[in-house]
């Protein structure tokens, strides 16, 4: 366990908005978080896990709550079933090396989520999904430290309660504060637990996920009637390529705003209203909207204020049009989130949640 103080962190969040953690500490096994809850740092202070950094927001200068950087590394298949493959990854590892692992080792499942920015440790606590596939639907278990009882505990699927980019993870603690996380069944666990291991269940009898239309062309396109997983991790690379901003280059936190679901009778009022609006039918009856689509329709595509702009390529994504000297601030990405909010409000009737958390 690595303590380190005042630390910088604009080379620690994809945005690269400038701020400091009054505390660091930096987690490389679960027993890191167990010394760490034991320690003097800890306390019950307010604690912020940082992965990858792509899904925050940092609106202060100075972060107060204790940082724990999540560097767990490892890959490795260690198990199977009669019909699955059991991968395990440490939470520090980015998650589309995991993705690459899995390919190249002849394990798919994964390839759609290829490119997706962040650690494998963000990735249940946000349930991410892309071109037709969500976490949820490889996901086996994980392996946490309770903080309050410094206890290592496991999670299946139906423990996380997993629904659209949400999860036990991001909900408060309903709890009593000394309740074992065993015995609190349906409680939250924000601020409560450490993720530090994710496994998956990746099935031996593979199919292909081409549901989402850029797949569908990029098939078309090279003439593939049966893509293979490696192939597939290709297209989704080079689809994301296109219409997304590397991080490395231009500071952003991938799509800004979550996709809004509505009723069959609310679609249709929407459509009578616009007729072009991109949505797509869920298995629960519900209908999914097209938030970057409402966005572009609103005008916000290639706009900025301030330091904060709107990706001119896709209106999901919001960016940073500052410098590394002069470097967006917090403020300046939520003031132009809530200003795109406003706008598809009065226009849609619809909210849109941001995804990235707000620090």
């Amino acid at each position: 366990m690595l303590v380190e103080k005042n630390t910088p962190l604009q080379d620690c969040n994809t945005f690269g908005i400038v701020a400091s953690a009054d505390t660091l500490v930096r987690i490389r096994s679960a027993a890191d978080v167990q010394k760490f809850a034991a320690s003097p740092h800890y306390q019950g202070r307010q604690v912020l896990v940082l992965g990858g950094g792509s899904n925050i927001v940092l609106t202060g200068d100075v972060i107060h709550a204790v940082v724990l950087k999540m560097e767990i590394p490892g890959i490795a298949a260690v198990g199977e079933t009669d019909s699955h493959w059991i991968i395990e990854a440490g939470a520090g590892v980015r998650w589309h090396d995991l993705v690459a692992w899995t390919v190249a080792h002849g394990y798919p499942g994964l390839e759609n989520l290829a490119l997706v920015p962040g650690t494998v440790g963000a990735a249940p606590v946000q349930n991410i999904g892309a071109y037709g596939v969500e976490l949820q639907d490889r996901f086996h278990a994980l392996d946490a430290v309770d903080l309050v009882t410094h206890e290592v505990f496991s999670l299946n699927a139906a423990q996380c309660a997993f629904g659209y980019r949400d999860s036990i993870f991001k909900h408060a603690p309903a709890a009593p504060a000394g309740t074992p996380v065993a015995k609190a069944q349906g409680m939250g666990l924000a601020g409560r637990a450490v993720i530090t291991k994710v496994r998956f269940a990746l099935s031996k009898h593979w199919k292909p996920e081409l549901g989402y239309l850029d797949l569908q062309r990029k098939q078309e396109q090279e003439g593939v009637a049966h893509p293979t997983a490696q192939q597939i991790f290709d297209w989704v690379v080079a689809i994301r390529q296109a219409k997304l901003p590397d991080p490395a280059v231009v500071g952003n936190a991938g799509s800004f705003f979550k996709n809004p679901t509505v009723t069959e009778d609310q679609c249709r009022d929407i459509i009578a209203r616009e007729p072009k609006i991109v949505h797509y039918p869920m298995p629960d009856g519900s209908i999914k909207l097209a938030a970057g689509w409402m966005i572009d329709a609103c005008g916000w595509k290639g706009k900025t204020l301030g330091n904060a702009g709107v990706y001119d390529k896709q209106a999901l994504v919001l960016v940073n049009r500052g410098t590394a000297a002069n470097s967006v601030t917090g403020g300046e990405v939520m003031t132009l989130a809530k200003a795109i909010q406003t706008s598809v409000y009065e226009r849609f009737g619809i909210r849109l949640e941001p995804e990235p958390v707000v620090v």
